[in-house]
Formats: C-alpha cells, structure tokens, sequence
C-alpha cells in the first residue's frame, strides 16, 4: 500500500511538471482604447480558445427590461454592415471551428475554439459585431419568439427551474441578482429593436470588453492582432458606473414550500448571504470554498454526508457550496434529499443539528488536509481544459477581481486555517440571514 501511494505521488508529480511545462504562463495587456486582454498559454496542440467577454450581465439591466441582456446576446448573431444574418456562424463552423456566446448576472461572453491560424479571422469577426451590429425589425421579432420558447422548454417546463426561480426572489429582497437572466416573461415579450439596440450602444464596446486568448500562441502575436482588429474601434463614452441596489440586512429567516406534479422527489435547499471574493484580500472567500467542502463537497466524507447519510439515515444525498466569483455578494448553499419515508421537518431538524454541531465542535484537521490535498490535484487537472482556464480568468475580471487573484487564488486555498473557516462559517451560517426551500412531493403540498 505504502509502494502503491508513493507511486501515485510520483506519477501526479511528473503529470503536474509536464502540464505546467506547457500551460499556466499568463500575460495582460491594455489597448489604447481600453480593451483588456489576457493570454494564457497552451503549446501541446496547434489550437486556440478565443473569447471575448463584455463587463455586463442581466444584473445591469434597466428596472423593467429584465431578459435584455441575454435577448442581445442571441442577437448578436444576425448580421453586422458586413456579414449577412447567420454568416458569423457559418464562417466559424467552415473553419473547422466551434463557437456559442453564454448570459450571467454579470457578463456576457462569446468563444470560438479553432486552429491557431484561424485566430486572425475570429478576432476580425468579433471585431466587427462589438461596433456594427444590424438588426431588421424580423429578426428580433423572430429571436425573441426563440427566446421566450427558451424559457418555457427550459424554466416553465422545469419545476426545478421555476423553484430555483422563486428561491432567488425571495433570497435577494433588493438587488437585481433576484431577476432571472433570462428575464421575466411578460417584460421579454415587451422587448424591442430600440430597447436591444440602446443596451448595445451603451455596454458593447472595447472599453468595457477583455479578450482572452487560451492556446498555442505567444502574447507578443495576440496583441499584434488584437491592434489591428481591436485597437482601431472607438470606446464608449457613455458607459455607466457599474453601482447595483445594495442588498439591505435580512432580518428573519424565510421558508418557501413549492410542489408540482411533475417533481416526485423532495428536497431541502438552504441560501445564505455570504459575501463576495475581493480582490486583493481573498482570504474570506477562500475560507468558504473550504466550509463548503467540509460541510457537503466531499461526499460521503463529509460532515453532512457522515452525519446524516451515513450515521442517521436521515438522507439520501447532500451537498454544500459557495458561488466565489461574483461582482456583488452572492450566497453559500446547503443541500440534503431525505430517504423515502423521512418526513421533511425531520430532514429540516436534522440538518439545523448537523449545522449547531458544526459550529460547536469545529472543524476536523485531518479531514482539511485531505481536502487541501484533493484541492491541489483538482488545480492542476484543471490545466488539462484549455477553455475551463479561459472562462476561469474571463469571469473573474468581469467580476472584478484580477489576473494575479486568479494566480494566487490556488496558494490561498492551501493557507486556510481551522480558525478562518470557523469564523466564517458563524458569520455565515446566521439562520436569520438565510431562504430554506421545501421542495415537497404532491401529495404532502400544504402540509407545512
């Protein structure tokens, strides 16, 4: 056994040696005009993950106009003053490529995965829709019968979805991160050419956008194309502060049942406030990825898993997690499925325990080692997905914080003490600050 686990070491070193060799070396630069851009190489294959990220979400949407955000991001796709509806994909796709765009609460963001000397003309494509997008009055008619279809097949069709929904509603009293991103239906079906066209003009534009270029290339190459495609577009002068509604103290805990036919298995999902990771001091958030892994993010071996799957018999699964990378607070979440026959205030009663234990007893040294231990390799596995790297430093800076957080992020992670996670787990784990949701089976709806 002892042979047996020197050799796995052996052979994760040399693993972490080879992929660190050829990834990891990143670099930044600012266009003139303010785009930012970060190169992360990658020299073990002649192909090239190209994004370009805009600093805005559907939490920077106008009161009213929830779903905007998204709705331009299916959008951007139509034409430009050159390209015809659909081209852009077509292009990309002749190219032997592949490429989306994606929506969050604070960005949006649109990749292509391509051979590297197919990069130029990504970059000239994304170029041209960040300052010239044409939209006909068809085609956001069209796009936004598309979106709202989306949402149904998606959110209406989903109880999970609509739970989720509802859930964050409640958990934010204030702030725009309590609107779908999506948006609401009855405002996406109200969206218009003006009102796309106005989010576009206001947000789409260099100085509010990073390129992130992931692959075999050199940085000196990327910001010689990145100056000639990018760097002759205007920036925007009308870019707002980036200031959201502020969340204010949550004074009592809520309870939110929901129950639909379609959802035969219960529940119990717990949100937290919890604050965000800044940048420059990351330590508090660090300490909450390692709360989250000890409570629920290492299965069985977990304080929840122990406890409750395993001693009690109380559940059938259980998790725990923290969102880390956000502009604003976001929220540490609890997770627990009662085994069938379990009633949900046992489960709820049970979990509530766990938690009183937790905070009483403390954390379980030999259990955090294994956890930094397993941390590390995931880090360095990580290295194997060029993309998953790109979007890791695309929504960190987006988020605000920077490349060098995102360097130091994994050292960090491996400095948490017993004494940080204890203290931030009794700053978070406050139950008056919290949205416990009841997914019920349909025959028990209204029992609590």
């Amino acid at each position: 056994m002892v042979l047996r686990s020197l050799g796995f070491c052996l052979s994760f070193l040399l693993l972490a040696q080879s992929v660190i060799a050829e990834t990891g070396n990143v670099t930044s630069f600012e266009l003139g005009n303010g785009l930012q851009g970060v190169v992360i190489e990658d020299h073990r294959a002649p192909v090239v993950t190209h994004m370009v990220w805009y600093r805005v979400g559907s939490a920077d949407e106008p009161a009213g106009y929830t779903g905007v955000a998204h709705f331009l991001e299916h959008l951007m796709f139509k034409g430009t003053k050159t390209l015809k509806p659909g081209e852009f994909s077509k292009i990309v796709k002749e190219n032997g490529g592949v490429g989306n765009a994606f929506t969050s609460y604070d960005y949006t963001g649109y990749f292509q995965r391509v051979a590297v000397d197919r990069l130029p003309l990504m970059m000239q494509l994304e170029a041209d829709r960040m300052r010239n997008l044409v939209l006909a009055e068809e085609d956001v008619s069209t796009e936004r019968n598309v979106v709202i279809e989306e949402r149904r097949s998606r959110v209406d069709s989903d109880p999970n979805s609509q739970f989720q929904e509802q859930r964050r509603a409640v958990m934010f009293l204030n702030h725009p991160y309590r609107n779908p991103v999506i948006g609401w239906q009855h405002e996406i079906e109200a969206l218009n050419r003006e009102n796309v066209l106005s989010f576009y003009k206001t947000f789409y534009a260099p100085n509010n956008a990073i390129l992130v270029v992931a692959g075999d290339v050199y940085p000196h190459e990327v910001k010689t194309l990145a100056e000639k495609y990018f760097g002759v577009l205007e920036p925007s002068d009308n870019i707002p502060p980036r200031v959201r509604p502020k969340e204010p103290p949550h004074l009592a805990p809520v309870t939110l049942t929901f129950s639909d036919i379609r959802q035969t298995q219960p529940y119990l999902i717990r949100s937290y406030q919890a604050p965000k990771r800044q940048s420059g001091n990351q330590k508090e958030a660090a300490a909450l990825v390692m709360l989250a892994q000890l409570l629920g993010g290492s299965g069985l071996s977990s304080v929840m898993g122990q406890k409750l799957q395993l001693e009690q018999k109380i559940a059938v699964a259980s998790s725990a997690w923290y969102d880390s990378v956000s502009y604003d607070p976001e929220t540490f979440g609890l997770y627990a499925m009662p085994r069938h026959g379990v009633e949900m205030d046992d489960l709820v009663i049970a979990v509530d325990k766990v938690l009183a234990e937790f905070l009483e007893i403390g954390v379980d040294a030999d259990h955090l080692a294994r956890l930094k231990v397993q941390i590390a390799a995931e880090e360095i596995y990580k290295l194997d997905d060029q993309s998953s790297v790109a979007r890791t430093y695309g929504a960190a800076l987006t988020a605000g914080l920077t490349v060098e957080d995102v360097q130091g992020w994994s050292q960090i992670l491996q400095e948490v003490t017993e004494e940080d996670i204890m203290k931030v787990a009794h700053k978070v784990l406050n139950i008056k600050q919290s949205v416990t949701g009841l997914m019920l089976a349909p025959q028990t709806e209204g029992a609590l």
